[in-house]
């Protein structure tokens, strides 16, 4: 029997009022994820990785934004239409986020200890010393060294990898259902990377955690992902499960980003492949496909006609007149 998705997110559409007028930064997206599962979400920088998870969190600056149209259904329930109070009493609990940069989002002047207590005095109601016990068995969870003396140790005295792992101790503390991870190895070096990962990937199994993994490293998205997305400008270009992605990409832009990636056949004065060009301004989107401007095999149809993500085959969706009319 087939699971149905923890979260789905249907047509949505969200909006910034700027200098220059309201822009669209995510246009028509659609994606589900279900538990025990991983979704990677991919693209070059200003695609809307970054903002479909705050979108989804509930996080965006009410002034300057607005989710124009669309679903966001958690456990059966559209999350847009709940209130202030209820999605802020969801994030931590049910769905968290581990934000890009750990020294930016944890703050300054508290102790490790006492944020992490904080998520379980606020949603689980623990007296301070509960709530230090449990902070204290996370610090334990996630692996950190001497856990005893990082309670009391502010997030400067700590390397880049144990801020990072006491943002995931935060997320997890009260074991949410999701968890989105917004680029959470980026300024890492590889060996604690690697053991980022490991670590996710052993909560995730221990408790059958949904993963949206927002990243724009490929080789981390062949590690993690089973369900992969590719954005681009604001929109989903292509989306299949992890093997139809890399083995059979059908998108020129996913198969740009895939040609981009090193081989360790390259030799050493080879000079790595890149996209030309740069992605549209929102304020000046291009008529038809958004990749157009930077596409090799556009033609007249992809300059005047938007195309829709459509299917190639189970499960593998593709936004390209060029790769539909070749199934054809």
């Amino acid at each position: 029997m087939v699971s149905d998705p923890l979260l789905y997110v249907e047509n949505l559409v969200t909006s910034f009022r700027t200098e220059y007028g309201t822009v669209t930064a995510i246009d028509d997206v659609n994606f589900s994820v279900k538990a025990g599962k991983t979704l990677a979400i991919v693209g070059e920088s200003g695609c809307g990785k970054s903002v479909t998870a705050l979108s989804i969190m509930g996080l965006l600056p009410q002034k300057i934004s607005s989710i124009d149209h669309g679903k966001i259904v958690y456990a059966g329930e559209d999350i847009l239409q709940k209130s202030s109070q209820e999605r802020q009493q969801m994030r931590g609990n049910e769905i968290s986020m581990i934000f890009q940069e750990p020294m930016t989002a944890l703050n300054p002047v508290y102790t490790v200890g006492q944020q992490i207590s904080e998520v379980f005095k606020i949603h689980r109601n623990y007296s301070n010393k509960k709530a230090r016990q449990e902070a204290l068995r996370m610090l334990i969870e996630v692996g950190i060294p001497d856990p005893e003396k990082r309670l009391d140790e502010y997030p400067f005295q700590l390397s880049g990898g144990m801020r990072q792992r006491v943002m995931i101790a935060i997320a997890l503390a009260c074991e949410p259902k999701i968890l989105i991870a917004d680029e959470p190895t980026t300024a890492l070096d590889v060996t604690v990377q690697a053991q980022i990962l490991s670590l996710m990937k052993k909560l995730q199994q221990e408790h059958g955690t949904a993963i949206i993994f927002i990243t724009h490293d490929l080789g981390v998205v062949a590690q993690v992902a089973d369900e992969v997305v590719v954005m681009y400008a604001g929109k989903v270009i292509e989306q299949g499960d992890v093997y139809q992605i890399f083995e059979d990409p059908k998108h020129p832009y996913t198969k740009g980003l895939m040609s981009s990636l090193p081989s360790i056949n390259d030799t050493k004065d080879k000079p790595l492949n890149t996209i030309e060009g740069n992605v549209p301004s929102l304020s000046h989107l291009p008529i038809g496909c958004r990749f157009s401007t930077r596409c090799d095999i556009a033609n007249h149809k992809c300059v005047e006609t938007s195309p829709h993500l459509k299917p190639m085959n189970i499960g593998h969706h593709v936004s390209c007149h060029s790769a539909h009319a070749e199934e054809a």
